[in-house]
């Protein structure tokens, strides 16, 4: 009877140590996940400022060359003599003009609802939205290394994760830019 008794706890023990050891690796596995999460948002930034940067190109080579024909055609304006009648400064003037509408139209039949400020804004709204995204995920991951970690550490898990797997405590995400600027420290 003693040795069933024996037995019989020393079984319970090595489900309960089994528990514990699984509680640990689905702890850690929740934390992997968190973290992927992270980085996915990361990337999708990524993706996004990518993307913001060949529209900018796009349109500052754009409107860099436009502002380059009005300048040019305004100038040209400017230093025609009213005093003087030149045709030819005139059909220049008028040939600058045309060029400069044929272009801008070239521009809005392939650009319909050209509007290079709400197309930066739209993304610009974009990567807010994903930096918002990698603030909650960051939340979420922390959470789940507070979690693992407390797994890990409280008696007698920490035994078990000794024995059997030997993770280490993960240092949760912390911000040193705002930590830096944000006075208030608590009494750990």
């Amino acid at each position: 009877m003693g040795w069933f008794i024996f037995i019989a706890i020393f079984v319970l023990m090595f489900i309960w140590g089994i528990a514990i050891r699984n509680n640990i690796v689905r702890y850690f596995n929740a934390t992997k996940r968190a973290w992927a999460e992270v980085a996915n948002f990361e990337v999708q930034k990524a993706k996004i400022l990518g993307n913001l940067e060949q529209v900018l190109t796009k349109y500052t080579e754009f409107e860099k060359s436009t502002l380059e024909k009005v300048t040019e055609l305004r100038q040209q304006i400017l230093h025609l003599n009213l005093n003087h009648t030149d045709v030819s400064q005139l059909q220049h003037i008028e040939k600058l003009s045309q060029d400069l509408i044929k272009n801008l139209n070239v521009v809005v039949e392939n650009y319909p609802e050209l509007k290079a400020d709400q197309i930066y804004l739209k993304m610009m709204g974009e990567i807010q939205e994903q930096n918002e995204n990698v603030g909650a995920a960051i939340t979420i991951f922390n959470r789940n290394v507070e979690a693992f970690n407390n797994t890990i550490q409280v008696f007698p898990n920490n035994l078990i994760n000794t024995l059997t797997l030997s993770k280490k405590a993960i240092r949760p995400f912390s911000d040193p830019i705002l930590l830096k600027n944000f006075d208030y420290r608590p009494n750990f």
